[in-house]
């Protein structure tokens, strides 16, 4: 592995307009990444997701959790979660990918895709409580997964491939005008963990 990606350039917008993404690739080591995700898998107080769509609660296979540096309430699809604090893993990824971004985050919702029957539909992450117009790093672990950007209005289409151990941030107008999603794949039989570092207001 190629720690430092050099056949990356994360300072490129993968965004031809309206918004900014970059992709950094693999940021930690082969022997990081496997501690990591055995820590994440075993440490971590997963937990179904629960959603409401037209009206009704949906309980998802896809597990969740929401960790922040203190009690934090966060809420999407109607629904409210309270932080728990940072573990020790947690804060050791949030400082590798700050120090890679630039940037600082005060709060992680983190994902747990089994395999490929689990995704996500579009959406765009702009909650109340998110800094407006903010960073929100994506941090990959296990499967790889193809990731989806589509504008709004113009409906254009922005694919990447999101790897084990990789950094995708999105910022500025992003979460204005484009939705993003993790598609279904059959293909895909290992799970994938991806942590969404943010910073709440």
């Amino acid at each position: 592995m190629d720690l430092f990606n050099r056949n990356i350039n994360n300072t490129t917008n993968l965004l031809p307009f309206d918004g900014k993404v970059n992709y950094y690739g693999q940021i930690f080591t082969d022997q990081q990444i496997q501690i990591l995700y055995q820590k994440l898998m075993n440490n971590i107080q997963w937990q179904q997701d629960e959603i409401m769509m037209f009206g009704k609660l949906i309980i998802t296979k896809r597990k969740v959790a929401w960790y922040a540096d203190q009690e934090l309430d966060y809420t999407y699809s109607k629904k409210t979660k309270k932080a728990i604090l940072f573990t020790p893993e947690l804060l050791e990824i949030k400082d590798l990918v700050e120090k890679q971004c630039n940037e600082t985050f005060n709060s992680c919702l983190l994902n747990l895709y089994h395999n490929g029957d689990e995704g996500m539909g579009w959406h765009a992450d702009a909650e109340k409580e998110l800094k407006p117009n903010g960073a929100i790093a994506s941090v990959s672990f296990g499967a790889h997964r193809k990731f989806v950007f589509k504008h709004k209005e113009k409906e254009t289409l922005v694919e990447t491939m999101l790897d084990n151990g990789s950094l995708l941030v999105m910022k500025d107008q992003t979460q204005q005008y484009w939705l993003h999603q993790l598609p279904k794949s059959k293909r895909i039989k290992t799970p994938r963990i991806n942590l969404t570092f943010r910073t709440i207001i």
